[in-house]
């Protein structure tokens, strides 16, 4: 008898240190990840030249933050294919928001993001991102995680009023519809 009562209080001793030192490491992993409510992530680009080409450009990030560009921007408004790189860099001069998503993003994502969209943006599926959404204003790129994530608000509210733009009064408005060459004059 007295074995048994001395192996109940062993298995009753190993059990309670047991969960004492795998508890807190398993309340630890349910725990959600912080979510980041900041703009620290937002990249900055400066001297960006706001000049006009009749010529394909090659833009260092995807899709372009700004530089030279078509001399006719796009008309605001969610498009179902990737629009001309040149003619968005118009719309960025215009101070216009841009909300580029993964092709594969599935609909309701993007009916999310088409809801998130200023009347002063424009909404299109990029090809070769870095994340599965990225916001963009003249100068400035935030990569996302995905349409729900919490910054894309904060950033269109911080930034997308056009104050980064060099021509913050323009708008979106009024521009072509693509495809459309960025080198072809429309009259």
């Amino acid at each position: 008898m007295n074995r048994r009562v001395l192996l109940v209080a062993l298995l009753g001793v190993l059990l309670v240190m047991g969960t004492a030192l795998l508890l807190p490491q398993a309340v630890e992993r349910a725990r959600p990840e912080p979510v980041d409510l900041t703009l620290d992530a937002v990249e900055v680009f400066e001297d960006l030249p706001t000049t006009h080409t009749d010529e394909d450009v090659d833009y260092p990030t995807e899709p372009p933050v700004g530089g030279p560009h078509a001399d006719r921007w796009l008309d605001c408004g969610v498009y179902d294919e990737q629009v001309p790189a040149e003619n968005l860099g118009h719309d960025l001069e215009h101070g216009t928001v841009v909300i580029a998503h993964d092709p594969g993003l599935d609909d309701g994502d993007v009916a999310l993001l088409a809801d998130l969209l200023p009347q002063n943006g424009i909404m299109t599926p990029w090809v070769g991102l870095d994340a599965p959404v990225v916001v963009t204003v003249w100068g400035h790129r935030l990569a996302l995680t995905g349409a729900d994530d919490p910054r894309l608000p904060l950033f269109i509210a911080q930034l997308g009023n056009g104050e980064t733009a060099p021509e913050p009064m323009a708008s979106c408005a009024g521009g072509i519809e693509p495809p459309q060459d960025p080198g072809v004059t429309q009259v």
